[in-house]
């Protein structure tokens, strides 16, 4: 079924007639294809679904280059950064031409369709310079965070969830607020991975997050139970390296409060409500993906 998609992009890209850019794309991770998914699963494959998926996915990509340039990563998903491998400067670009190319297939999908994937790219964009302005300070409200990475990350597949389901002739409103929910809690899931996994398994050292200042949701309930004095302890260790002994005191004292079975719980509340929006369509691929995303061990 993603073969397809696959196909669609490549398509797209070899229409370019460019070699150097051909070259780089080369090295882009595929990722998950997680939006494709949604939009395949939602309405079916055929002409249109593929041509949206292949736009969904391309913008995403555009996202995640400009997103490693922002945050200086070396690394997307355990390989290196087209930033890494060719600088800055031709990851931005091939951002740039990726968005295009979207915006230009876009056209064709009609114009409620357009809007829609069309405003979530302003919604990531923003939630992206919350991001950045949000790391220059220990945050400790967690409806900004939700706000951020609903912005940051859910929008799209908010908007993928809804433009399928129009496609499809379904009830829009319903997929939307089930690709909604799936987007924050596929955040929330990640923040948590930050903090369990291994530094092999993630592709990046742990707590790499916290180091870059990004105050994650686990952060915010922790910092909510610590005293006075701790709370201070934590804020002082906020964006800096952090060696042996403070990676453990922050482990220990999230283990000692259970922040992470609070904040798996929260993720899993919200998959729940986003199962219960598309109930009466018994789409057991959609389940499953819902299901995975809170499946996991911590």
């Amino acid at each position: 079924m993603l073969s397809a998609v696959e196909q669609a992009i490549e398509g797209a890209i070899l229409n370019l007639d460019h070699q150097e850019i051909k070259k780089l794309l080369t090295k882009l991770p595929k990722g998950k294809r997680l939006r494709a998914k949604l939009i395949l699963y939602i309405a079916k494959e055929n002409k249109e679904s593929i041509k949206l998926a292949s736009i969904a996915e391309m913008i995403h990509a555009a996202s995640l280059l400009h997103d490693d340039v922002i945050d200086d990563a070396m690394q997307r998903r355990g390989v290196e950064s087209i930033n890494a491998l060719y600088g800055n400067k031709n990851a931005i670009m091939l951002g740039d031409i990726l968005y295009s190319i979207g915006f230009f297939e876009l056209v064709d999908m009609g114009s409620i369709i357009a809007k829609s994937i069309s405003n979530a790219v302003v919604q990531l964009s923003i939630g992206e310079l919350d991001d950045v302005s949000l790391s220059k300070q220990f945050n400790v409200d967690a409806v900004i965070y939700r706000d951020m990475i609903y912005k940051k990350t859910a929008s799209l597949m908010e908007a993928c969830a809804y433009s399928a389901a129009i496609l499809a002739g379904k009830n829009a409103d319903a997929y939307a607020l089930y690709g909604k929910n799936l987007g924050i809690a596929f955040q929330m899931i990640d923040d948590l991975l930050d903090i369990t996994s291994d530094a092999q398994t993630l592709g990046k050292p742990a707590l790499h997050d916290f180091v870059e200042g990004k105050t994650t949701l686990p952060y915010i309930y922790l910092h909510n139970r610590l005293n006075n004095e701790d709370k201070k302890k934590l804020e002082a260790m906020h964006a800096r390296s952090l060696d042996m002994k403070e990676q453990e005191w922050i482990l220990l004292n999230i283990k000692k409060y259970d922040i992470i079975q609070k904040c798996y719980l929260e993720a899993k509340e919200l998959v729940l409500e986003a199962l219960e929006a598309i109930k009466d369509e018994k789409n057991q691929k959609l389940n499953s993906i819902a299901k995975e995303m809170i499946d996991r061990s911590f």
